[in-house]
């Protein structure tokens, strides 16, 4: 009994690598777009409502960044 095993090595195209690329910058263009709209948001919040949520004026941006980038 003989079998035939074949494989390819996979190799990417400029095409496929380009699209890549431009996954990953939407990806980011959409993390950043969250990430600032969350420091708009809890910008305008005052200091007893960011009090009331746990979060002093100086945690915005951490809290931001991780509301868009995880931690």
């Amino acid at each position: 009994m003989a079998y035939v095993n074949s494989s390819r090595a996979a190799s990417f195209s400029l095409a496929d690598r380009f699209s890549g690329y431009v996954a990953q910058f939407k990806a980011h263009l959409a993390r950043r777009a969250v990430y600032n709209q969350t420091v708009r948001e809890l910008l305008v919040l005052s200091d007893r409502e960011l009090s009331d949520l746990g979060i002093s004026r100086n945690d915005i941006r951490s809290v931001a960044h991780e509301a868009a980038y995880g931690k």
